[in-house]
């Protein structure tokens, strides 16, 4: 039996079930990610080692193909028989066409597995570069063959890159197409999610360095009008005294654009109206509620006609604001 002790098991690591759907796995990786990255948890090699474990998992389980890999080498792990007997499967539907069954003997222990599968190591006529333990070294020099020289790429060449993004709240919102320059001097244009926060990291694959990953850390600016408070959006609006006794309806800015809000009659200036579900999304895209404060406001100038007509009402009211005042 083959040394597997170091094998790592992916949907433990997630804490997914092996059920679970693409989507169940890509909203527990980017919970997790963002709890272990090492922005985060500067100096924390703890924390360090857990991020680079989350992300294998993820390349690995979010891949349709490498995810049925992994699962049938999983399942002759389980069962602990590797002899080429038993340890083969059907073939990988990557390996250009092969009807060749996988001898999963071939692989002295899980992270030549896992090299093979993420692509790690170079190939050589379709094979590991690294021959099965059983077969005997090959001569390089035997007459009648040709000597092929190949070399199999170091990991450390492979160094992934951070970069800062700073977005404006409505981008951040509304996601979709962007275009940023790195300090390389390369110009990318990325498709960027909806729903973006601030110290939320997206990853773009093989976009570093000699095939690393570039990680844009997002910066989201405050917004003159709307402030965030968690999901919800406080705003303040301006309503005139009438409006506010009477409850005449007004136009309110949201994310979405205007929607119309009604206002209670009689409504105090300061007090917060809620426009549901018209916050900010979360991680699961439930979105927050809308805070709107209501500001009545006074006009400055009136024409003739306005001060007529507020000495006439000020006239017919009996209301006192200031009867109930403690001293």
């Amino acid at each position: 039996m083959q040394n597997v002790q170091n094998f790592r098991d992916y949907y433990e690591i997630l804490g997914v079930p092996r059920d679970a759907t693409n989507e169940e796995i890509k909203k527990v990786f980017r919970r997790l990610a963002r709890q272990y990255h090492p922005d985060l948890n500067p100096g924390n090699k703890e924390a360090e080692e857990k991020f680079k474990d989350i992300n294998e998992a993820y390349e690995i389980l979010s891949d349709q193909t490498k995810r049925a890999q992994y699962d049938e080498y999983s399942s002759h792990w389980k069962k602990g028989f590797w002899s080429k007997q038993t340890a083969r499967a059907k073939s990988w539907s990557d390996r250009r066409g092969s009807t060749d069954d996988v001898d999963y003997g071939q692989f002295s222990d899980f992270n030549t597995f896992i090299d093979q599968v993420l692509g790690r190591r170079k190939e050589r006529n379709g094979k590991n570069s690294s021959p099965p333990p059983s077969s005997p070294p090959r001569d390089p020099f035997r007459p009648g063959t040709t000597r092929t020289a190949y070399t199999i790429s170091s990991r450390s060449s492979r160094r992934d890159v951070e970069a800062k993004l700073t977005l404006p709240l409505e981008k951040a919102y509304q996601g979709g197409i962007e275009r940023i320059r790195l300090e390389d001097g390369r110009s990318l244009e990325i498709n960027m999610p909806s729903g973006m926060i601030t110290g939320q990291t997206i990853r773009l694959r093989e976009q570093g360095l000699g095939g690393g990953d570039l990680y844009l850390k997002i910066t989201v600016s405050p917004h003159h009008f709307f402030k965030l408070e968690g999901n919800d959006i406080a705003i303040q609006v301006p309503v005139t005294p009438s409006e506010a006794a009477l409850g005449i309806p007004v136009e309110v800015p949201t994310l979405d654009g205007r929607v119309k809000m009604n206002i209670p009659p009689g409504v105090k200036s300061g007090q917060r109206l809620r426009l549901a579900s018209k916050g900010y999304p979360d991680e699961e895209g439930q979105r927050g509620d809308q805070l709107v404060e209501i500001q009545i406001v006074v006009p400055k100038n009136l024409s003739s006609q306005e001060r007529e007509l507020y000495e006439k009402l000020h006239k017919a009211t009996a209301y006192n604001p200031r009867t109930d005042l403690p001293v």
